[in-house]
């Protein structure tokens, strides 16, 4: 079944990904009135959510962000299926890295680094990196359960050099590439909500107490690896611009979470920038509500 629902699939995927983006973008505007006018595809969670961030916009402006995210949300859908057959030279012209220098100077020091980032305007395409870094570029990937689709994802997402392993393994590889000094450059979307019970730190992000991923300061502090921030602006349809910044060089002279609620300011304030390209269709803030709960489950467990 898996191998019969992939030759139905795929070949459309395929001659889809053919087309140029001038095309593709047509067809998204079509769906984007399909998915966002007549089937309201998480519509009230992305409401929701924008308004969670932004109490202080009124309506009107938080329908508007509502409207063009959706526009945004359908191209990175029409982008990420592009992104099966294009070319390099392509690639180098729609994503460009500000300050890559950042980061080849430190390989050129032998250091290993954590580029964390966020699930704003297009993270997709960041699988060109490879193409102007001096470092092996590595990072997970949630797997798919289909073979056949896995094995076609991985291979376009893989075609300039980047490494990628599913998150179950990712602590795994990770270990065995220190061990056997293979210097790398480790890619991690840090902004997303942990199951609570795993939870080791809860911040105020975008207005709301969440429970944050840590997991990017603890390997920097474990293994001493710089930890480079990237924000991607949109600077229009299409077209992204990936800004460097490095958080720190010295991780183990950060207090604990430190380095995360560093992270967090960041972030936050590119949303803030382009609220309308951050990805608003998960529910964001779903545990807000329980902090007390698990603060204290904390202390009783101490």
């Amino acid at each position: 079944m898996k191998f019969f629902i992939f030759i139905l699939v795929y070949p459309l995927i395929w001659v889809l990904s053919i087309l140029p983006m001038r095309v593709l973008y047509i067809i998204s505007d079509i769906f984007r009135i399909l998915i966002f006018n007549l089937i309201g595809y998480r519509k009230k969670v992305v409401l929701q959510n924008i308004k969670m961030a932004f109490p202080d916009k009124s309506d009107d402006e938080i329908k508007k962000i509502a409207r063009k995210f959706y526009k945004h949300f359908v191209d990175l859908i029409f982008e990420s299926i592009k992104s099966f057959t294009i070319s390099k030279k392509e690639i180098e012209k729609r994503y460009i890295y500000k300050n890559i220098d950042i980061i080849n100077d430190l390989a050129s020091k032998g250091r290993s680094i954590i580029l964390t980032g966020a699930h704003q305007s297009n993270w997709e395409l960041s699988f060109g990196l490879p193409l102007k870094t001096n470092i092996s570029c590595y990072g997970a990937y949630t797997k798919i359960q289909n073979p056949y689709f896995e094995k076609a994802i991985k291979s376009s997402r893989t075609k300039f050099g980047y490494d990628g392993v599913p998150t179950y393994l990712f602590n795994k590889k990770l270990e065995e590439r220190v061990i056997n000094n293979i210097q790398s450059l480790y890619i991690l979307l840090s902004d997303q909500s942990p199951q609570v019970q795993k939870t080791k730190y809860w911040a105020t992000f975008l207005n709301n107490w969440v429970p944050v991923h840590t997991g990017m300061e603890i390997l920097a502090k474990k293994y001493n690896f710089a930890i480079v921030n990237m924000n991607v602006t949109k600077i229009k349809r299409g077209y992204y611009e990936a800004n460097l910044q490095t958080i720190t060089e010295t991780p183990k002279e950060f207090e604990n979470f430190e380095i995360t609620d560093k992270y967090l300011k960041i972030t936050e304030a590119h949303i803030k920038t382009q609220p309308e390209f951050y990805l608003w269709t998960h529910k964001r803030f779903k545990h807000k509500d329980k902090y007390k709960e698990w603060l204290k489950n904390k202390k009783a467990s101490q």
